[in-house]
């Protein structure tokens, strides 16, 4: 039989596993970091970029309107200017002096409101008597002789500011910014009346920055129509940007009078998006209203601000990607820096937990780790000192209760061993007759007395000296067998209760380093012990298993079982709940078990039988075939 080496236990791949593990936590978080640094970034960015955007909408827009309702009041003082220029004209105040006379005649003036006009670059203009009838026109001379209806809003308009008007005209109507001027040559004036469009060559002459436009809407008849919108670059945008999608819009408008801001989809392309402001215009008030002539639309587009949310999401998911790879650099690093000591330090303390306390870790730096390792090499110098101490206790307490078991039994026959020798000296002395029966009988209890001395003296020092273990490649399950094949015939003994034996051994159940005679004597007192247990019959059952990196056997009895104080001095050496019994079996058992590195425990309970479970590391790279 060849022996093999000791060795202690190699840590398995847990610790590689947890490692592995950490790495891939610490991936995920600095992954997680990365992703939600770049996200806040993103739409921090992107909230900034929208309230900048919006902000610079508004003052664009407010700019705009601005510059709108200054060329109108420019407009407007030009047409006020030259109408005024019209009315104060010699030939106007001649025709005003005729037409004062009685029985006067308008019809010389006929084609004068439009050679005037073309001299004043006027697109309208009218003269009109003080009881309303029409004595020129030069947008519609058919109305020559025709009342004009609103003379007395002329009248209350005259020498005032300029305003927006619906204009009638032989092929439609049109809207325009007039003003009334009064000619006054006797009690009857004649009003002059001019204006120009409110076209596309008016909007056309706003400068619009870049990205802005501005349409004009007609307000006429009851529903939206798209031939009454006026834009400055209908051919170039004509069939791309319905004009419906203004609808709701200009009915909001034109509904609530008020200004507003709407987003009009263009397309699916956000970048054909425009944010239109609407301003309502309205007319010189007819009553206790003023109608609502037109609707001027800004529109903002928002290609700018979508191109450039769409750079920031580019750039985000561009930042974002190099952060994860940077990421995965940092935890490579960090796995490096702080996961591998992590590990040493798993492998060593799982050492530790193996009984190896002469485990030792690298001390790499002084940072956290290096004193974490540090600390961990001097907890186990500690515990191994500890240990030293507590297994020098224990040995003086184990000799100490052995001394004391030993002095009990050895006291036990000197007792009568004193007494036969007082009575041989007394027969002696006293009664020499009856000496040799008295002789005859104390040389008996004497030589018994003397074989039961022999026998204590035995039991301690077969106990004192337990062979070390000679380890070899074992199957436990052989020796399982073994045992009970030697067991066999007591457990079907005829003078005794039967025994019946069950036995539950996995067939793929690994190999041990043991010393197969040891560990065949161990199992065999827990076989006696158990049939010890059940003097009445029973059930005796024998199981192995593997569980993790132990091999475990297990021997169990449906006897009376152990109490809570039994089972925590079962393995202590002399002590023993038997009649007759050593005290020794179950502490030689645990002494085998321990030197093979294992551990054994008892599971129990009154009236419910008892299980012995052992515990012995398979060690497979630490074993050898026996050559």
């Amino acid at each position: 039989m060849q022996t093999i080496p000791w060795h202690p236990t190699k840590p398995d791949a847990g610790g590689k596993r947890k490692g592995m593990m950490f790495r891939r936590k610490l991936l995920a978080m600095f992954a997680l970091t990365v992703f939600l640094s770049v996200v806040a970034v993103a739409l921090l960015v992107s909230e900034v970029t929208r309230r900048a955007f919006e902000r610079s909408e508004d003052e664009r827009t407010s700019a705009l309107v601005t510059q709108f309702r200054r060329e109108f009041n420019r407009q407007g003082e030009d047409v006020a200017r030259r109408v005024q220029a019209i009315a104060a004209s010699e030939e106007v105040s001649r025709m005003a002096v005729k037409l004062n006379r009685p029985q006067a005649d308008a019809g010389p003036y006929f084609e004068l409101a439009k050679t005037t006009a073309e001299n004043s670059r006027l697109d309208f203009l009218e003269f009109v008597e003080s009881d309303g009838t029409i004595i020129s026109s030069a947008q519609w001379p058919a109305k020559f002789g025709y009342p004009e209806g609103a003379v007395g809003s002329f009248a209350a308009s005259a020498d005032q500011s300029a305003f927006l008007k619906q204009e009638e005209l032989q092929d439609g109507t049109a809207l325009g910014l007039f003003a009334v001027r009064a000619a006054r040559a006797g009690e009857r004036p004649v009003y002059v009346i001019g204006g120009r469009r409110l076209d596309k060559s008016f909007l056309s002459g706003i400068d619009m920055p870049a990205g802005m436009r501005t349409l004009l809407y007609q307000n006429r008849g009851e529903r939206f129509a798209a031939e009454l919108l006026v834009d400055p670059a209908e051919n170039a945008s004509a069939g791309v940007r319905p004009a419906q999608e203004l609808e709701p819009l200009v009915d909001a408008v034109r509904q609530s009078k008020e200004e507003t801001s709407w987003l009009v989809h263009w397309s699916g392309d956000g970048a054909e998006d425009e944010v239109f402001h609407a301003i309502p215009l309205l007319g010189a008030a007819a009553g206790k209203e003023h109608p609502l002539l037109a609707i001027l639309l800004i529109g903002n587009s928002r290609r700018t601000y979508v191109e450039l949310m769409r750079h920031i999401r580019s750039a985000a998911l561009m930042v974002g990607g190099g952060g994860i790879l940077l990421a995965i650099l940092l935890s490579s690093w960090a796995a490096a820096r702080v996961t591998r000591p992590v590990e040493q330090l798993a492998h060593a303390a799982q050492e530790v937990a193996e009984g190896n306390w002469n485990a030792r870790v690298d001390v790499l730096g002084d940072d956290e780790l290096g004193q974490l390792a540090d600390s961990f090499n001097r907890m186990t110098t500690e515990l191994l000192g500890q240990k030293e101490r507590l297994m020098q206790a224990e040995r003086v307490a184990a000799w100490r209760e052995l001394a004391r078991r030993l002095a009990h039994e050895l006291k036990n026959p000197l007792f009568p061993l004193q007494l036969t020798v007082e009575n041989l000296v007394r027969a002696r002395q006293q009664t020499p007759e009856q000496f040799e029966e008295v002789f005859r009988e104390s040389s008996r209890t004497l030589l018994a007395e003397i074989a039961n001395l022999k026998g204590i003296v035995g039991r301690f020092s077969e106990f004192s000296k337990m062979p070390q273990p000679k380890l070899q490649r074992v199957q436990v399950n052989e020796v399982i067998r073994g045992v009970v094949q030697l067991f066999q015939a007591q457990l079907e003994a005829p003078e005794r209760a039967k025994i019946s034996c069950e036995l539950q051994l996995d067939p793929h159940l690994e190999t041990v380093a043991a010393d197969a005679e040891l560990l065949h004597r161990a199992v065999s007192n827990l076989v006696l012990n158990a049939m010890d247990a059940m003097p009445e019959g029973g059930t005796l059952s024998l199981r192995t298993r593997n569980e993790g990196s132990n091999v475990v056997i297990e021997v169990a009895d449906t006897g009376a079982g152990l109490t809570a104080e039994e089972c925590e001095r079962i393995f202590t050496p002399y002590y023993t709940s038997k009649a007759h019994g050593t005290g020794l079996g179950l502490a030689i058992v645990q002494s085998v078990v321990s030197d093979h590195g294992g551990r054994i425990r008892v599971q129990s309970a009154r009236d419910r039988g008892s299980m012995f479970v052992i515990e012995l590391p398979w060690r497979r790279d630490d074993t050898q075939a026996a050559g």
